[in-house]
């Protein structure tokens, strides 16, 4: 399938394409399918080592306002750059050596950790007062085969709806809720119903703004 076919599907579907992945052991043309879809502009919903999340490609401002039209979220939403590596970290966001050492030592895990953004981060992404970013590097071997293909972080949020007290985890519900409103789902099976722990490192020190499936114990 060639990028022009994959646009049709994302831009004129009826029901989100859902595209069903080994969890373990990804295969590589659909992979490759998911990666299409996201550069041609699609919003996704995938799995992580947390839960679901909304997925899609970076600086794509169509994308980031549906993403705040269906989560009912405002301009002050903090958006994350799912990673690869440490090393994508450090291209995205000021990293002091405390930081990265407490970051080298959690991921990758289910830890969302909020830093001071780079020039490299788009504005629209960044938290409009603070000028931050959230960054992660989960432990699933799925989004990491997506990442690799990709070459890039993918933009993401929790895939939590208005009124849900947890994420959605259940590609089946996920289709049934938002199916009309997204292009793609990636179907590896249920996640965990807890988000990521969300650790803020602007301000020099640890602040714990989300306790969620990341152990933080010490920190508290």
């Amino acid at each position: 399938m060639g990028v022009s076919a994959t646009r049709s599907l994302a831009y004129n579907p009826r029901v989100a394409k859902l595209i069903e992945i080994h969890p373990e052991d990804p295969q590589v043309r659909r992979i490759a399918m998911v990666v299409r879809y996201i550069q041609s502009g699609a919003l996704i919903a995938y799995p992580t080592d947390s839960s679901y999340a909304f997925g899609c490609q970076i600086g794509n401002k169509k994308a980031i306002d549906r993403i705040r039209r269906i989560r009912r979220t405002d301009k002050h939403h903090n958006f994350t750059l799912v990673c690869a590596d440490l090393s994508e970290i450090s291209v995205y966001a000021r990293v002091d050596n405390w930081a990265y050492r407490l970051i080298k030592s959690l991921t990758p895990g289910p830890y969302t950790f909020i830093l001071p953004a780079t020039r490299e981060v788009p504005k629209m992404l960044q938290n409009p007062r603070r000028r931050t970013i959230g960054l992660r590097v989960p432990e699933h071997r799925l989004v990491h085969a997506i990442l690799e293909a990709l070459g890039e972080p993918i933009m993401s949020s929790t895939l939590t709806l208005p009124g849900d007290d947890l994420p959605l985890t259940d590609p089946q519900v996920i289709e049934e809720r938002i199916g009309t409103q997204i292009e793609a789902i990636i179907d590896s099976g249920p996640t965990g119903l807890e988000p990521t722990s969300v650790l803020d490192l602007s301000s020099g020190s640890v602040e714990v703004l989300r306790v969620g499936r990341g152990d933080v114990s010490q920190f508290t």
